[in-house]
């Protein structure tokens, strides 16, 4: 369903890898990250259902799905809409995403949004995140929902700020377990409740989650081990990590990606240094005519991860068998699927990158489906906890964004 490939060289012997596996077991063991335990949990599955069918008359109505949330609140939910919005099974509802303080595009995004055929969803952990909350104060009074408290639902950590003004006001309630982050949080009902609501297989979304993390935790993915060990030992001569993903659908997937890696790695570690990878997200073939020459030419500190589909779509499309004037150097590839073509594209460009020794590795999927993208979900989010445990991290925090938010409090409570 998904094939991996390596292509640069693994310099470490067993008995590293072994470490690395029994720091991530032991995390897992004594519940680090709850995330470890979600392609599992029947929990989200089961508030989710009982959630719909009690509002069944509501959601038989609805034309738009409104999430207000930021980060991980927000972008895995975008991510598996945006690959799985071709499946038949996608139901014709617009999903909309408040998740930006900029006053244009909150007013652009709901400018068509009518309350009686909405179903607002304000996703937060702890509910203080000032992004999620004046966002959803303006939607509250916009569309007058605590008089139709029927159209909002709220997702949060047990007990928290967000969770006890919820119920104070009678609003339906899914929880969250408060051992789950944000941005590993996509397989709880941060992610499930939308997606069924959309109409997708979630069950075979965590089924896929629950066949990676049973291959890893079984010893059948060691190359995951080793792929995180090199660019933990390489961080300094390759800090930047590049996914390169040979679909427009990835789009938001990378989105994902960019948080996950950057907020879980960027930290101070135990030894009090410094330590991270900087990710960057491209899409080809688009950015091979931005990005790839810097890549080949530029500074040599750059690892890269292609991702492709080897059936991206049923529907082949061709390019017309048509001789140009002028254009006849381009006719070599008449006649071929677009399909193909972008398939070539990627081959030609990871060859390259080899060639100038660039370390490269291959994510190939068969499909995209419900089970493939939980694969994909669980593998990049056991990358991570594998690389945090190589740079001896808590993987899991995110100090560096709570400064921030520190000075904001202060710039808005002056005197």
């Amino acid at each position: 369903m998904i094939e991996f490939h390596s292509f640069f060289e693994i310099e470490h012997g067993v008995r590293e890898r072994d470490k690395l596996f029994e720091l991530v077991q032991r995390e897992k063991t004594e519940c680090v990250s709850a995330y470890y335990e979600l392609p599992y949990d029947t929990q989200a599955l089961d508030d989710s259902a009982k959630f719909i069918h009690t509002n069944k008359d509501l959601f038989a109505a609805i034309d738009t799905l409104v999430i207000v949330g930021i980060g991980g609140s927000s972008l895995g939910l975008k991510a598996i809409d945006s690959l799985l919005g071709h499946s038949k099974n996608r139901r014709d509802i617009k999903l909309c995403f408040l998740e930006h303080t900029d006053p244009i595009v909150i007013l652009q995004s709901l400018r068509a949004v009518e309350a009686s055929k909405a179903l607002f969803v304000v996703i937060s952990k702890s509910g203080t995140t000032i992004e999620t909350s004046s966002l959803m104060k303006y939607i509250i009074a916009r569309y007058d929902l605590l008089h139709h408290k029927e159209s909002l639902l709220i997702i949060t950590d047990r007990d928290s700020n967000l969770y006890e003004w919820a119920q104070s006001q009678g609003v339906y309630c899914l929880l969250i377990d408060p051992l789950v982050g944000g941005r590993f949080s996509v397989l709880s009902s941060v992610g499930i409740a939308p997606l069924m609501l959309l109409g997708y297989g979630v069950e075979e979304l965590l089924e896929g989650a629950r066949m990676m993390s049973q291959r890893f935790f079984n010893r059948d993915m060691d190359h995951l081990l080793d792929k995180a060990i090199y660019y933990a030992k390489h961080s300094h001569e390759y800090p930047m990590n590049v996914l390169f993903s040979y679909a427009s659908v990835f789009a938001s997937f990378n989105a994902w990606y960019v948080q996950l890696w950057g907020e879980s790695l960027g930290k101070i570690n135990k030894k009090g240094k410094a330590v991270g990878l900087t990710p960057i997200s491209l899409i080809g073939s688009i950015d091979q005519h931005s990005f790839l020459q810097l890549i080949i030419q530029g500074p040599r500190d750059k690892s890269v991860t292609f991702m492709g589909v080897k059936n991206l779509t049923d529907e082949i499309v061709l390019i017309p068998e048509l001789d140009l004037p002028f254009l006849q150097s381009t006719n070599f590839v008449n006649g071929i699927s677009f399909r193909t073509l972008l398939q070539l594209q990627r081959e030609s460009t990871m060859e390259t990158l080899i060639a100038y020794g660039v370390p490269t590795d291959l994510i190939l999927l068969d499909n995209i489906s419900e089970k493939s993208v939980g694969m994909l979900i669980f593998y990049y989010e056991l990358l991570t906890s594998c690389v945090g445990a190589m740079f001896k991290i808590n993987t899991y925090d995110q100090p560096g964004v709570e400064f921030g938010k520190q000075l904001l409090r202060s710039k808005l409570t002056l005197p």
